[in-house]
C-alpha cells in the first residue's frame, strides 16, 4: 500500500508539473514572500462579490500572501485581484474539472512557492475559523503546531444558510456573510475513516438532509485538511479533503482524546446561488459525474428554504466547540 501511494503521489506531482503551462501570470508578487510567511491558495471564477470579505477576513487572521488562480472570470474578479498588493494572480481558460477541480494548478504553485511555508488552501466561499481566532493570530496556531511536531490541521466544512428562501436577503460585497447565513445543522453528521488515505469521511448538513436524502452516500464530504506545513513533495488528492503522504490526514485522535481542529464556514448559500447553480449545471465542471447532481442544481435554482425546526443558530466558535464540531484540543 505504501508503495502504491508513493507512486500515486509522484504521478500527481508530475501531472501538476505538466499543467503549469496552462497558467499565465497576471501579476506575480511572490518575490515579496518572506521566510515564515503564511500563504493562502485558491482557485476562483466569478467571485468578485465574495472576495472583499474573503481577503479581509483571512488577512485579519494573519495570511501574509494570497496565490490565486482565476479560471477565466467575466465579472471583474481578475481586475479586482490584480489591484491587491498582497495577491499574486494567474489566469487560465482551461477545464476546471480536468485540472482535478483546480488542484493541479494549485499544487504547482505550492511546489513552486509554498515549500516550508504554512499553506492554507480554501475556496472563496469558505471562511476559516479556529479556537481563539478572534484573539490569536494564525501564526500563534502554526507556531503551536510546530512545537507539537504537527504539520497539518483539520477542519469541518460547515454549511451555513439563512432562514427563508435563499434569495430573500441580498448580499453586498464586503459584508460579513454570517449576517445573512446565521443557521447550520448541528447534529446530522456521519463520520468514517477512509481505509486507504486515513482521512475522515464526513457527510451531513443541509445538503445531505435535503438534496441527497435518498442516496446519502453521494452527499458531499465535509472533512478537510486546509492548513499544511507544505513540502514540495506533498500533494492533495481530492480538493483539500485528503493529501499525500497520508500522515497529513491524521488530524484526529484515535485514543479517546481530541486534536485541535477548526471550521470552514461554507457561505455557498447566498442569494447568488440560483444563478450560479444554473451556470454550473450547464458548464458541467464541478463534479466527475455531473448527471448525478442535476437534481441538486435544479433544487438550488428553485430557491429553496434550507431552514428546519432542528436548525441551530450560529453563536461563534465557543458554541461550535460545545457542540463537538471543533476542538481546542490541548491548545489552551
Amino acid at each position: 500500500m505504501a508503495y502504491r501511494l508513493r507512486w500515486k503521489r509522484r504521478r500527481l506531482l508530475w501531472r501538476s508539473f505538466r499543467k503549469r503551462r496552462q497558467l499565465s501570470a497576471v501579476i506575480d508578487r511572490t518575490a515579496a514572500i518572506r521566510p515564515g510567511a503564511i500563504l493562502a491558495f485558491s482557485t476562483v471564477r466569478n467571485e468578485a462579490i465574495r472576495l472583499p470579505f474573503f481577503l479581509d477576513h483571512h488577512r485579519k487572521l494573519g495570511v501574509d500572501h494570497f496565490l490565486i488562480v482565476d479560471n477565466d472570470s467575466t465579472d471583474g474578479t481578475r481586475e479586482y485581484l490584480a489591484k491587491q498588493s498582497d495577491v499574486s494572480l494567474w489566469r487560465t481558460p482551461h477545464s476546471y474539472r480536468l485540472s482535478r477541480f483546480g488542484v493541479d494548478w494549485l499544487t504547482w504553485l505550492q511546489m513552486r512557492h509554498g515549500h516550508d511555508h504554512w499553506c492554507l488552501t480554501v475556496d472563496a466561499d469558505e471562511i476559516l475559523i479556529y479556537p481563539f481566532h478572534n484573539t490569536r493570530p494564525l501564526s500563534a496556531l502554526t507556531n503551536w503546531l510546530d512545537q507539537q511536531g504537527k504539520v497539518s490541521f483539520g477542519a469541518l466544512m460547515l454549511d451555513m444558510y439563512p432562514k427563508g428562501r435563499l434569495s430573500a436577503q441580498t448580499y453586498m460585497a464586503g459584508d460579513d456573510p454570517r449576517q445573512i447565513l446565521q443557521w447550520f445543522d448541528s447534529g446530522n453528521y456521519l463520520i468514517q475513516r477512509h481505509e486507504v488515505l486515513n482521512n475522515l469521511w464526513i457527510q451531513g448538513g443541509p445538503r445531505a438532509r435535503l438534496f441527497f436524502d435518498r442516496n446519502p452516500v453521494r452527499a458531499p464530504t465535509m472533512g478537510k485538511v486546509p492548513l499544511i506545513k507544505w513540502n514540495r513533495r506533498y500533494a492533495y488528492v481530492s480538493s483539500a479533503h485528503s493529501a499525500l503522504p497520508r500522515r497529513l490526514n491524521h488530524v484526529y485522535d484515535t485514543a479517546g482524546g481530541e486534536f485541535a481542529s477548526g471550521i470552514l464556514l461554507h457561505t455557498k448559500f447566498l442569494h447568488m446561488i440560483a444563478e450560479k447553480s444554473e451556470e454550473e449545471k450547464q458548464r458541467r465542471e464541478h463534479f466527475e459525474n455531473s448527471s448525478l447532481y442535476e437534481a441538486y442544481y435544479d433544487s438550488l435554482a428553485g430557491d429553496p428554504d434550507l431552514w428546519c425546526d432542528r436548525s441551530t443558530r450560529y453563536r461563534g466558535w465557543r458554541h461550535l466547540e460545545a457542540l463537538g464540531l471543533m476542538s481546542r484540543g490541548t491548545w489552551l
